[in-house]
This record gives C-alpha cells, sequence and structure tokens, in this order.
C-alpha cells in the first residue's frame, strides 16, 4: 500500500490533496500534519511513508527549512512541494534542496494525481508551465553548495543543528535528545567541520538563508 502524509497547516486544502490522491491512488493511506513537528511525529511513527507532499509556509517551517529538515532527517522519503511560492527562481531552489518535484496550489486535481504518481515512479515532476523556465535558470552555486553541506550531516546531527539554531545550549539539546552533553559537543564540533563555519551563529546563520517570505500573508 502508497503511504503519502500531506502537510498543510491549511485543513481546506488538505482535504482538497487528500481528495486528488486519492481519487489517483484510491487504496492509498492518507496521513495529515499541520507543522513541523507534527510531520516529524507522524513519520516517526510511520517510517515507510513513501511521499510527503510539502507546504513550504507551516508553523515551524518557513521556507526551505521544512524541506532541508526532511532531507536531513530522512533522506530516504520522496518530498513533493506543494506552494503557491510558485516563482521559477524559488521552484528551481526547491529542486536544488532535494525536492522530487513542485505543485503550485492552483493546479487542478488531475495534475495533482499526475505528479504524485510521477513521483511515486522515482520521476521528477514540474507543471507543463512552469518546467521550461525552471529548466533555463542555472542552479545557485550558493545553494548547491548549502544542499550538499546539509547532506553530508547525519540525522542526529541535524537534529542537533535545528535545536543549535533555535538558540539552545548544549545541556538542553541534550535534555530535549536524551542524550550526554558531551556527545552533543561531539555533534556540535562535527557540524562546524562539515558546514565550514567557525561558531553556533554561523550556523545558525546557514540555516536561516533558507527562509523565503510567505506570498499569501497580507501586511
Amino acid at each position: 500500500m502508497t503511504r503519502l502524509l500531506i502537510a498543510d497547516d491549511h485543513p481546506l486544502f488538505r482535504t482538497a490533496l487528500r481528495l486528488a490522491a486519492r481519487e489517483s491512488l484510491p487504496d492509498c493511506s492518507v496521513h495529515e500534519a499541520a507543522d513541523l513537528p507534527g510531520i516529524l511525529a507522524a513519520l516517526a511513527d510511520e517510517p515507510d511513508i513513501d511521499l510527503v507532499l510539502l507546504d513550504l509556509h507551516m508553523p515551524g517551517s518557513h521556507g526551505l527549512s521544512g524541506l532541508a529538515t526532511l532531507r536531513g532527517q530522512h533522506p530516504g522519503v520522496a518530498v513533493l512541494v506543494v506552494s503557491a511560492h510558485d516563482e521559477p527562481r524559488t521552484v528551481r531552489r526547491v529542486l536544488d534542496h532535494g525536492a522530487a518535484g513542485f505543485i503550485p496550489k492552483s493546479a487542478s486535481p488531475a495534475e495533482i494525481g499526475e505528479a504524485i504518481r510521477c513521483v511515486l515512479d522515482c520521476g521528477n515532476w514540474l507543471p507543463p508551465g512552469l518546467a521550461e523556465s525552471v529548466a533555463a535558470l542555472p542552479s545557485d552555486p550558493a545553494d548547491a553548495d548549502l544542499a550538499g553541506r546539509l547532506a553530508s550531516l547525519t540525522e542526529q546531527q541535524y537534529r542537533v543543528l535545528v535545536l543549535l539554531a533555535e538558540g539552545l545550549l548544549n545541556k538542553q539539546i541534550a535534555d530535549r535528545l536524551l542524550i550526554q552533553e558531551r556527545t552533543v559537543k561531539a555533534h556540535v564540533t562535527a557540524i562546524f567541520e562539515k558546514l565550514k563555519v567557525r561558531n553556533r551563529t554561523q550556523a545558525s546563520m546557514l540555516l536561516h538563508t533558507l527562509e523565503l517570505s510567505d506570498p499569501t500573508r497580507t501586511v
């Protein structure tokens, strides 16, 4: 049975995605999450999930940080980004950070179903209206470099990095992850080396470069 996780903080849109998924794959199992902690909990409870349909903006995830977290902590799970943030340069960045495809929130149920089937068949999917313009854009060397450095971290090192970026001290990280403080220190040392940074501030700033403004948010 195919297992999907729909991650979006808007219940109505989760419903629309669920209906489109089940129209395309009637026998699929669909799980839902409304924030990044919910995504990680669902993946911990259901390690056999095949595909995550991920919104770029939800509690705990702003821009590419949620995608980077999934690729860092669950590299074996395919991610299909579903977002209103469909500017070609952003889509290029989404792909460079490891997504298997991109669905604009304006997509029809048929397009959503096509995208899901394509990615589950180990393909990559972009809507026809975006594919050509995204393909014409070169990868940003800085994005490619950062994606490579983040990919070099182990799952536990990535968890430590996220908590470090939240401003937690080593002892607090140890308590949160139920590990020894000396283990946290060893992870931090390895993180600095792999990310080529000298301190916690620089490591945190790398994650902050993944943030994007929310195009659906009104000022």
